[in-house]
């Protein structure tokens, strides 16, 4: 109960860092009703996974380290608006009817709230519990759940039994989720376990489309996925930098971002 509980106080200090830019121990000491070491420790913990950098009597936000994979209560915490906001605009590539391949992230955990709010019938093809469970009592949609082992931590299927069940089928549009992107490396991604679902579902996917907010462009991540190349196009959120709009467009690659 003691270590659900400081998760919990971990995801509301990331979130409060999202939306005031800075937070100071003695408010969260009020908020949490805890004592100054407990929200010392958190604060320690949060800094040395990369979300955020101490000053004195509190915190700024940092840059999360995107060559380690981060856990999933803290993703689902972070960029939260960015990732709503690229949602709405993936949407555009959808047609009623499709049938869509959602790998696992946090991001495509946005886009199916996002779609069952627009759409009344689609196939949806993932090996992501949340996601699944996000769509469970929608009755015009067609599910299907890849089989094979539950990877607890990430709430998602991975291994052989899920690499050939997902290689069966393929699907209209792979919304491709991501850890980071550069146009030397291409994409990468943390996820050791999911990485391969993911290659197979692009492989077998007509069309694919890279979803990512604007703060993992630049960013090199453990396990590369394909080239920037072999993706339609990127979509993510306005606060992308302009600079590498137009970088990335001069080489041939086109971010979509409003």
């Amino acid at each position: 109960m003691t270590q659900l509980f400081a998760q919990q106080r971990h995801e509301l200090i990331i979130q409060k860092l999202n939306e005031d830019k800075s937070i100071r121990a003695s408010e969260l000491m009020e908020l949490f009703g805890v004592s100054f070491e407990t929200i010392r420790r958190d604060l320690e913990y949060l800094e040395s996974e990369g979300f955020l950098k101490r000053v004195h009597g509190g915190a700024i936000p940092k840059e999360p380290d995107y060559s380690k994979e981060i856990p999933l209560p803290l993703r689902e915490a972070i960029y939260i608006e960015e990732k709503t906001e690229l949602a709405g605009i993936a949407t555009r590539f959808v047609s009623e009817g499709m049938s869509i391949a959602l790998d696992v992230s946090t991001t495509n955990l946005q886009i199916v709230k996002a779609l069952k709010a627009k759409f009344e019938r689609l196939t949806i093809i993932t090996n992501s519990l949340p996601i699944m469970n996000e769509l469970i009592d929608i009755p015009g949609y067609t599910l299907i759940m890849i089989g094979g082992i539950i990877r607890q931590a990430e709430q998602s299927i991975i291994g052989d039994l899920a690499e050939e069940f997902a290689s069966r089928f393929h699907a209209d549009l792979f919304f491709m989720s991501l850890s980071g992107v550069t146009l030397e490396e291409g994409i990468t991604d943390n996820a050791i376990g999911e990485v391969q679902v993911k290659k197979i579902m692009h492989a077998n996917a007509k069309r694919t489309i890279a979803l990512t907010d604007s703060s993992k462009f630049e960013q090199l991540s453990l396990l590369k996925v394909c080239s920037c190349s072999e993706v339609e196009c990127f979509v993510t959120d306005s606060k992308i930098s302009r600079r590498i709009v137009e970088k990335y467009r001069a080489q041939g690659i086109e971010i979509v971002f409003e």
